[in-house]
């Protein structure tokens, strides 16, 4: 596949969106290292040991970033070889304002039927850095406005719908229960939903510590799928950081 991807995209964008964070992060290490020349010596080590844990933390967080983004080779989009994408096929690829996905499945898939969509609104999806990329980025050419809640396009319409990283965006349940129940009236019998997250656990705590609370738990997950209708055709980690699941209709109604 072409290479459309710069070095360290994945990293620079993160610290391009994320920003604040960071700079906060800083300024605390930098208080920190300020309070050691003003507080007891007693409170050095503390104070010392208070600064690293941050310092590591950023840098561990920084650290699997690149791995993930940069050097996994993830946007070689490998992990799409197993679902049966066929040619002519109509695919959705539904983003939340931020798309880096699109441009690549028409590079590996050049005779995909490619839609793509953006449910991102202002004052239901309120993260700050979706914001800041998408005035970074432009939306893929033709992109689709949908709505959550009722998604604009007809009974059995694709093939597959795809989401990268872009469905924990939509942080009410309810909502997120309802969205899904309406990805499974728009996919055609025998279609698949392809779902890539990072989630809430062990290895996500551990590169992202308290950043990992804004991905949801596997156990919402599943509860989600459960109300829409929907069940796991398949699940497999992409990398120990992110899950793939493939959804499909389990036969009920919503």
């Amino acid at each position: 596949m072409e290479q459309l991807r710069s070095p360290f995209q994945g990293v620079y964008n993160i610290l391009r969106f994320n920003w604040h964070f960071y700079v906060l992060a800083i300024g605390f290490v930098m208080l920190l290292i300020l309070s050691n020349y003003l507080l007891p010596q007693v409170y050095h080590s503390l104070i010392l040991i208070a600064a690293l844990l941050i310092s590591a933390t950023v840098v561990t967080s920084l650290s699997v970033s690149c791995y993930i983004y940069d050097l996994s080779e993830f946007y070689k989009l490998d992990w799409l070889n197993g679902p049966s994408i066929l040619a002519n096929s109509n695919l959705i690829n539904i983003n939340a304002g931020f798309d880096e996905i699109s441009h690549l499945l028409k590079i590996k898939y050049p005779e995909l039927n490619l839609m793509v969509c953006d449910f991102y609104e202002p004052l239901r999806h309120t993260e700050i850095s979706i914001k800041r990329a998408r005035k970074a980025y432009l939306p893929y050419e033709g992109t689709l406005q949908i709505n959550t809640v009722a998604i604009s396009l007809l009974n059995d319409y694709a093939d597959n719908i795809l989401l990268v990283f872009s469905a924990h965006e939509i942080r009410n349940k309810s909502e997120r229960d309802n969205f899904f129940a309406e990805l499974k009236r728009i996919l055609k019998p025998g279609g698949k939903i392809i779902l890539v997250e990072h989630l809430r656990d062990i290895p996500n705590f551990m590169a992202y510590n308290f950043g990992s609370f804004h991905f949801i738990s596997v156990a919402s997950w599943y509860s989600t799928f459960k109300t829409a209708g929907l069940r796991i055709y398949s699940e497999e980690k992409i990398t120990p950081f992110i899950t793939k699941f493939i959804l499909e209709d389990n036969g009920t109604e919503y």
